[in-house]
């Protein structure tokens, strides 16, 4: 399960490539090895279209869906190489097509299907949670999704090569996609193809991904702009261009200053921090938590071990007090506190952990010793239902029936090559190229307070060391949410989304 927990939206674990033997159904190639052969022979299987509708505020959305695959080819043979599985979303009766915008929407991981932003937050469909994002009991439902953004944009919703039904048509060829470099290219390729397609060149276009999917909409910007692809706006759902603010390590003590604003909300959600700071609303102690990091956690780490003794005393009583630690534990371990440490140590007086993705999901540990939790909590519970609900949907709503298994979250992908050697996987001077090139193309960003594995911190300080012109900067439009990495899961956060979403997509859109 831990190394599940490392992997998802964000860090990769090494897996082996697949090799179902599975048969898909429904005029989908039989499967051997690695997944879709026959397509080799050039033979396409068509998309399984479908109608729908459904009511959103006072209007009822008549739609189409469409699920099925796109090929990949190689650029310089045309051999067919992968074929990459998407599920659109398509408004009816739309007069103008050039008024209509199209928006393409991934996930992360790598290695994660397009499942979560489809069934949490965009599609039309979601997933019946509790109010505060919590896992319901089992067997677990479909509602419909009033705060769906169909009656905004159309919806792609993309599974890149090894999530999904998405597979490499040989083994071999796996570690092609595999890559930063290779995953933008082919996912670039599908938009092209999509758009040709389908015939949405003039449409407004728009890129939406969370977490590594952020990664991959950023380095897309410039790609697809070199192309002749240019963006209106792109939405970037917990956001991480550069990976050193996220990479605890030796040497590295950015993501130390970065995520403690993001211990702060924490110990202030679950009422572990001083009263005189408890009894203030939680945007007022995040802003003296980046004031106490800024002006005195940073710069203390530049000379930690020349600070005297009152100097000590003082960061030690200043720290805790933004933490919620003891000022011991924070003495041990040398002021430098890393994320599992954090969430083992908060709340082990109560034997109880603190979640990753949501730190203000609880866990419990087999016992109360040790350095990190056994599980993160908040991926525990959103798991199993939107599992067990794409998997009944794609088949009985959308229409497409496989015998394939649907590569959710890992299993699907090998070792990821990241394209760096000695440094840090960074495609932020991507997007800036991409800014300048394209000044019309805005960007929004959400954080969620209690997400920890992509701290709003580190967001902010991304697109501040971007050093971006003030009519550049001026595109980009930060957002806030009480809520974790997948703010959606939680219907107040949800709902706000969804307005944010409506007033920045009216905004990229205004000429």
């Amino acid at each position: 399960m831990l190394a599940v927990l490392l992997s998802f939206f964000l860090f990769q674990a090494t897996i082996p490539t697949p090799t179902p033997t599975d048969t898909q159904k429904s005029g989908v190639a039989e499967s051997k090895n690695s997944v879709e052969p026959k397509a080799s022979e050039g033979k396409e299987s068509e998309p399984i279209v479908k109608k729908h509708t459904i009511r959103v505020g006072n209007r009822t959305l008549n739609y189409t869906t469409t699920a099925g695959y796109m090929p990949i080819r190689n650029s310089q043979t045309g051999e067919l190489e992968a074929r990459i599985f998407y599920m659109a979303y398509t408004l009816d009766d739309v007069k103008d097509i050039s008024k209509r915008p199209l928006t393409f929407s991934f996930n992360g991981g790598p290695g994660s299907s397009s499942v979560w932003l489809h069934l949490g937050a965009l599609g039309p469909k979601r997933v019946k949670m509790l109010d505060d994002g919590m896992m319901p009991p089992p067997p677990y439902e479909l509602v419909d999704n009033e705060y769906t953004w169909l009656d905004l944009t159309d919806l792609v919703f993309v599974d890149t090569v090894g999530t999904g039904f998405s597979r490499a048509v040989k083994p071999e060829l796996g570690s092609k996609f595999f890559s930063l470099n290779g995953d933008i290219e082919s996912v670039g390729e599908f938009i092209r193809m999509y758009l040709v397609r389908n015939q949405r060149w003039s449409s407004p276009v728009f890129l939406v991904g969370e977490s590594y999917g952020t990664t991959r909409v950023s380095g897309l910007t410039n790609h697809l702009f070199e192309r002749g692809i240019a963006l209106n706006g792109i939405m970037l759902i917990s956001a991480v261009l550069n990976f050193q603010t996220l990479r605890f390590a030796d040497g590295n003590d950015l993501p130390l200053v970065l995520i403690l604003p993001s211990y702060t909300a924490t110990a202030w959600y679950h009422k572990k921090l001083p009263q005189d700071l408890q009894s203030k609303p939680l945007e007022q102690v995040v802003e003296m938590a980046r004031n106490f990091t800024i002006n005195e956690y940073a710069s203390a780490l530049l000379k930690i071990d020349r600070l005297n003794e009152a100097e000590r005393k003082s960061l030690l009583e200043r720290m805790s007090r933004f933490t919620g630690l003891s000022q011991t534990f924070i003495e041990q371990n040398n002021f430098r506190i890393e994320l599992q440490e954090f969430n083992k140590e908060l709340l082990r007086d109560r034997r109880r952990t603190t979640g990753r993705l949501d730190s203000r999901f609880i866990g419990i540990d087999k016992d109360a010793a040790g350095d990190s939790p056994d599980f993160d909590p908040s991926l525990t519970a959103i798991r199993p239902p939107y599992t067990a609900t794409f998997n009944d949907y794609v088949r009985r709503e959308l229409g497409f029936y496989s015998d394939l298994e649907y590569y959710i979250l890992g299993g699907g992908i090998g070792t990821w090559n990241w394209n760096v050697t000695n440094n840090y996987a960074d495609v932020a001077p991507s997007l800036k190229s991409a800014m300048s090139k394209n000044p019309y193309m805005k960007i929004f960003v959400a954080c969620g307070y209690y997400d920890m594995a992509t701290p709003f911190f580190a967001a902010e300080y991304t697109f501040s060391s971007m050093n971006l012109e003030p009519e550049l900067k001026r595109n980009v439009v930060f957002s806030y949410y009480e809520a974790g990495h997948m703010m959606y899961i939680e219907r107040n956060s949800l709902r706000k989304l969804k307005e944010d979403i409506t007033n920045f997509i009216n905004m990229a859109l205004r000429k």
